[in-house]
C-alpha cells in the first residue's frame, strides 16, 4: 500500500547524494527547483495520467511503432545519449581545438548542474512513478483516474522519483547551451544510435526537434508524466543558457596585437 503521490522505489534508489553536489555555474542545486507537481485532485493530472496509461503501457495497442521505436532508443542514458551529438556539431561547424574544447566544456558544465538539478528536485518531492500512481488509481482522490493493478510500462521503471523528467532536463540543458553558443537551433545534421534500438539510426537538423523527440518518448516509455517533461524541459533550457552566460566566457582579443 501506498501513500497517494508519494514515490515507491522499484529497486535500489540511484544518486540519492547528487542534491548535495557543488554545481559547476549554478549557484545552488536548488536555483532552478520548479514548484510542487501538479494536485493528485486536478483535472490536468486526470489527463496527464490517463494518457500514459494508455500511451505508455507495456504492451499498448495506442502507441504507434515509431513511437516504440522511440521508446526503446532513449532508454539509453549517460554520456552515450549526448555526447555524441556534441562532437558531431563541433565537427560539423569545423570549431578550433580552443574553440572546440571550450565548446564540449560549458555544454558539458549544463549536462552535469542539470543532473544535480534534477535530482535536487526529485529527491525534493519524492513523486511517485507512473508504475505505482496507476497501479493505486484508486487511492488519488481523483474519479477519473482508474486502477490497473497489473500495469507494466515498456521497460523497467528508472530508479529514483519521478518529477520531474530528467531525460528531459539534459537533452534541454545541453541543446539550449549548444543554441546559446552557435546563435541558433539549427545544427549540421546529427546521427545517433542506441543499444537499446539495434539497427536504429536518429537523425537531426534542429536542436528543438531533438528535445522534443526525448521528451515524447518518456512518456511513451510509461516512465514520465507530460507536465513532468515540460517542467524538465523549461528547467533544463534555464540552466543551459545560464551555464554559457556564467562560465568560460570567451577572452576579448587585444586589438594591439
Amino acid at each position: 500500500m501506498t501513500t497517494p503521490g508519494v514515490y515507491i522505489p522499484t529497486a535500489l534508489t540511484v544518486a540519492p547524494q547528487w542534491p548535495d553536489l557543488t554545481p559547476f555555474a549554478m549557484t545552488s542545486p536548488s536555483q532552478f527547483r520548479p514548484k510542487p507537481p501538479i494536485a493528485l485532485e486536478s483535472e490536468q493530472w486526470a489527463q496527464d495520467y490517463n494518457e500514459i496509461k494508455e500511451l505508455g503501457e507495456k504492451n499498448s495497442t495506442k502507441r504507434s511503432a515509431r513511437q516504440t521505436e522511440d521508446a526503446r532508443f532513449w532508454l539509453l542514458t549517460g554520456p552515450l545519449s549526448t555526447h555524441p551529438l556534441l562532437r558531431q556539431v563541433a565537427m560539423g561547424k569545423g570549431m578550433s581545438v580552443v574553440d572546440s574544447a571550450r565548446f564540449m566544456m560549458v555544454i558539458t558544465a549544463a549536462e552535469a548542474d542539470a543532473m544535480i538539478a534534477v535530482l535536487d528536485a526529485k529527491y525534493k518531492y519524492g513523486f511517485w512513478r507512473p508504475i505505482t500512481a496507476i497501479r493505486n488509481g484508486d487511492i488519488d482522490g481523483n474519479a477519473a483516474t482508474e486502477r490497473a493493478a497489473s500495469w507494466q510500462p515498456i521497460d523497467n521503471t528508472p530508479m529514483h522519483p519521478e518529477y520531474p523528467c530528467a531525460h528531459c532536463i539534459v537533452s534541454s540543458a545541453v541543446a539550449s547551451a549548444i543554441e546559446a553558443m552557435l546563435g541558433t537551433a539549427d545544427i549540421p545534421e546529427v546521427a545517433m544510435t542506441s543499444p537499446t534500438a539495434p539497427g536504429v539510426t536518429h537523425r537531426w537538423t534542429n536542436l528543438n526537434a531533438y528535445t522534443d523527440e526525448v521528451a515524447a518518448a518518456r512518456i511513451a516509455a510509461g516512465f514520465h508524466y507530460r507536465f513532468s517533461t515540460e517542467v524538465g524541459q523549461d528547467m533544463g533550457r534555464q540552466i543551459g543558457t545560464h551555464t554559457v552566460n556564467a562560465i568560460a566566457q570567451p577572452l576579448a582579443m587585444d586589438s594591439a596585437r
